[in-house]
């Protein structure tokens, strides 16, 4: 495509940029498509033509993924735009969800509390998102008190997720031994590979290099077999581990 001559080069960008228009697509592809010939065109026909006209999972996972590269504010737009819409307690979790993507803790916290009310209140979706903002904003007591209202600190109530919260608000609490054992169970039972990358900086964090770098080469096996769509989120809990232990 890099070799095309400059008009065909340009009669394609007129085409997709009918495309666009047609299918609804956002108005910046139009920018996209003209004002980086041919790269432009070709970026959008790998991020939105090839998962329409492919049809596939994989095809699909490289859209979105182009998509967030692109534009890694839209989903949280889009949530915003439905929940301005219609506040329901469904899109109030969908836009704290996509704000605590953003590191928009503080607003998903309070998305999260204003939600659990009424009905809701005791609702364990809406009380796990907000005790995991809480860890992110260092309020690690508040975190424990909604997690243990939910009954997870039992081990009859455990689930990963909120298993792996709960060793996160044990360790800002300095408790350690409890820190560890949350954290031994969670990260063999969460999918994917957040719960071994936390796992990891805590034995790095409390001193147990030999027990992190092991735990950070069975991150590196798995990666290695993973699904590519999965290698980037995959290397981001490797990078935390990594960084913890104190290498690259």
């Amino acid at each position: 495509m890099f070799l095309l001559p400059l008009g065909f080069s340009l009669l394609i960008s007129i085409l997709l940029c009918v495309h666009v228009v047609r299918t609804g697509r956002e108005m910046y592809w139009l920018w996209i498509i003209l004002a980086f010939q041919p790269i432009g065109g070709l970026v959008y026909a790998v991020a939105i033509l090839g998962p329409e006209l492919l049809g596939g999972r994989t095809a699909r996972r490289m859209g979105q993924a182009a998509r967030q590269t692109l534009d890694p504010d839209r989903a949280f737009r889009q949530a915003k735009a439905a929940y301005d819409d219609s506040p329901t307690v469904a899109n109030a979790m969908r836009l704290a969800a996509a704000a605590m993507a953003m590191g928009r803790h503080a607003e998903a916290e309070g998305l999260y509390r204003e939600a659990a009310r009424g009905v809701h209140a005791d609702d364990p979706a809406l009380l796990l998102g907000r005790a995991n903002a809480l860890i992110e904003l260092q309020r690690p007591a508040e975190a424990l008190a909604i997690l243990e209202q939910l009954g997870h600190e039992k081990a009859e109530s455990r689930t990963p997720a909120s298993t792996l919260a709960l060793a996160r608000a044990y360790e800002g609490l300095g408790r350690n031994a409890e820190a560890e054992a949350a954290y031994d169970w969670a990260a063999g039972r969460l999918p994917g590979l957040e719960g071994l990358g936390r796992f990891a900086a805590f034995l790095a964090h409390t001193g147990r290099r030999g027990q992190a770098e092991e735990t950070l080469a069975e991150m590196d096996r798995r990666i290695r077999k993973a699904d590519p769509y999965f290698r980037k989120e995959a290397r981001a809990w490797r990078d935390l581990a990594a960084e913890a232990i104190g290498r690259g």
